[in-house]
């Protein structure tokens, strides 16, 4: 499938539309972004930070990239390819946004997914320049962005999808990228996902038998899906990606990650509730 550079990029600090320059993006202010030589763009001002390294870790993203890679998760991704292609395909370029992209997975499994005849343009942000930094590094075709969900630096109007897998929904920053008929594409878990492992590190598990989807506003829910599987890994360091990959690795107690590094095989359960959203117009 052709995949082209996502271009219709703002500015951080005024709004006002990029344009490409030989190597950096400017806007008529006479704001710069140069583009690192390996191949993403720094778009988050230091306002807009709230700690001197925010998002993931190096150790972080490279545990989520060994654990992706070997394929746990790839229903998950067949069903947000499913409901985020539309029907029918497009005359034009379809312009798709991953809001923290973390280390580029889902995007370029996406483009593995879609049907050749359709051409997108794709970017992604993530505020962890390391994951950035690891995205870039394997695929050059998307544009890659340091940046901030809540300060997306897009045009408005600019999206036909955006997705928001595992991440921080910032519904009004959504609402304005996204075109009258764009939708966005929400991806989280569900309350047995990864049962078993939170199980180990916490004394007490609580699940909500009946999730509800969350309400955003600017944004009216017209589908939802479910994926729900087991999966098993068979080495220690395979349970200790999917731990350092997750928030549970810092916040369970040492107690908790003792006993799942005493563990050489762990049967999971993945949960994974894929909800698209529609802009609500006037």
């Amino acid at each position: 499938m052709p995949i082209d550079a996502f271009d219709a990029l703002a500015c951080p600090l005024d709004g006002e539309a990029l344009h490409r320059h030989d190597n950096a993006w400017v806007c008529p202010q006479g704001h710069s972004y140069d583009q690192a030589r390996q191949g993403y763009t720094h778009l988050l001002p230091v306002q807009h930070k709230r700690s001197k390294e925010p998002g993931d870790s190096k150790a972080m993203v490279e545990a989520r990239q060994r654990f992706l890679a070997a394929g746990h998760y790839q229903p998950v991704v067949e069903l947000i390819a499913r409901l985020c292609c539309p029907n029918p395909l497009p005359e034009t370029t379809f312009n798709i946004l991953d809001a923290g992209c973390g280390e580029g997975y889902y995007l370029r499994e996406f483009s593995l997914l879609v049907p050749e005849s359709m051409r997108v343009a794709m970017a992604g942000l993530d505020i962890s320049k390391p994951a950035t930094l690891a995205a870039a590094k394997q695929d050059k075709r998307p544009t890659w962005l340091v940046a901030s969900n809540a300060h997306l630096p897009v045009q408005d109007a600019s999206l036909d999808r955006l997705l928001c897998i595992f991440g921080f929904p910032v519904a009004s920053e959504f609402a304005r990228v996204l075109k009258p008929e764009g939708r966005l594409i929400q991806v989280d878990p569900g309350p047995m996902h990864l049962h078993e492992l939170r199980t180990l590190l916490y004394q007490q598990v609580e699940t909500e038998l009946e999730p509800k989807a969350p309400d955003l506003d600017g944004f009216r829910l017209v589908e939802e899906d479910e994926v729900s599987y087991r999966f098993h890994l068979t080495r220690a360091d395979d349970i200790q990606d999917l731990l350092m990959m997750t928030p549970h690795g810092h916040r369970a107690s040492a107690e908790g990650r003792a006993r799942v590094a005493q563990l050489s095989e762990l049967e999971l359960t993945a949960e994974v509730f894929v909800r698209v959203y529609e802009p609500l117009v006037g």
